[in-house]
């Protein structure tokens, strides 16, 4: 019985993870991210303050910050998710020791699992503390998309058919790991785009400015340790660089989009693989729509989201592909 909780409390904490990581998007697109200033309350609360009382008690331990209701409730809204996931996430370390010689995944992965979780707090706290620093932006996307990916495994060990004879090859299997090396990659540049607010650096498809290869300043477009809006040496973050980090994550979406697009076409061949297949040529294409859509239309907020729950769908698909392929651990 304590395994059947296990193996239904991780397939909730998958879907839970998802809607973290699109609440997660629009909060940061929205602009709320600094909703409220402080962490893990906001203004010394448990809630947005909404009394005269609370308002008045918050402006005065935050005179500078004025408080903006509609942002910080989704702000809120977001840390409240994030700590259900948490527990979520304890009760299957909890479960996990408890059963594990019944259930299809080593205890140790949800213990790594709530290693990171606790990382993933820590990086939620920083990007308040630290004013949205990119690099901690960057690394809290990347942590929010890694918890995903744990999670819809050990689901997928449970949930899903798996067997290391539908590519015993070691070929394919190697490119279809490497599917996921690349998408992470490729997050990581998004996240790095979204973090430095250079979704709009240049707006015309396929050129960049009129051209192919505008100029750029890669040095300050990627130097990782910085204030937001700073290059190197503090100095402001200029076009230039705004547009290499831009330019950038349009080359690895053209690198994910023919070795995915070629990957999942190769895997059609194979019967057990098509419907996966399928499917993953589906959400890349739109994917890459969803991009293009961005920039032409000039990063309207449901698009925005919509591109990032793609990123993260894109994810769910190659972490599936990747158990499907993996024989059934014992």
């Amino acid at each position: 019985m304590t395994a059947l909780w296990f193996k239904r409390l991780v397939l909730v904490g998958a879907v839970l993870a998802f809607c973290v990581v699109g609440l997660g998007a629009f909060v940061r697109l929205s602009d709320a991210g600094l909703g409220c200033p402080d962490w893990p309350g906001c203004y010394g609360h448990l809630s947005v303050p909404e009394s005269e009382a609370a308002i008045a008690h918050a402006q005065s331990v935050f005179p500078d910050k004025p408080i903006e209701a509609h942002k910080a409730w989704k702000e809120m809204i977001h840390r409240y998710l994030a700590g259900i996931l948490g527990l979520i996430i304890l009760g299957l370390f909890v479960l996990g020791w408890r059963t594990r010689n019944a259930i299809a995944v080593s205890p140790w992965l949800p213990t790594v699992l709530l290693g990171l979780v606790m990382f993933q707090a820590a990086l939620g706290m920083w990007t308040v503390t630290l004013l949205l620093k990119p690099a901690i932006v960057t690394s809290h996307l990347l942590g929010g998309m890694a918890t995903l990916a744990i999670l819809v495994w050990i689901a997928h060990r449970h949930w899903g058919n798996s067997a290391s004879s539908i590519l015993e090859a070691p070929g394919p299997r190697f490119l279809v790991r490497g599917g996921l090396l690349i998408l992470f990659c490729q997050i990581l540049l998004g996240g790095w785009t979204s973090s430095n607010y250079a979704a709009l650096a240049c707006t015309d498809f396929p050129t960049c400015h009129g051209v192919l290869v505008p100029p750029m300043d890669f040095a300050s477009g990627f130097h990782w340790i910085r204030e937001l809006g700073e290059g190197i040496n503090g100095a402001p973050l200029t076009l230039q660089a705004l547009t290499a980090i831009q330019w950038v994550h349009r080359i690895g979406a053209l690198i994910v989009l023919i070795y995915l697009g070629g990957l999942a076409l190769y895997l059609l061949k194979y019967m057990r693989l098509r419907a996966i297949s399928t499917f993953l040529v589906v959400v890349l294409l739109t994917q890459i729509a969803l991009g293009i859509a961005n920039l032409v239309l000039h990063l309207p907020l449901v698009l925005a989201v919509a591109h990032n729950l793609g990123a993260a769908l894109l994810l769910i698909t190659l972490v599936i592909l990747n158990s499907k392929i993996t024989g059934s651990e014992g």
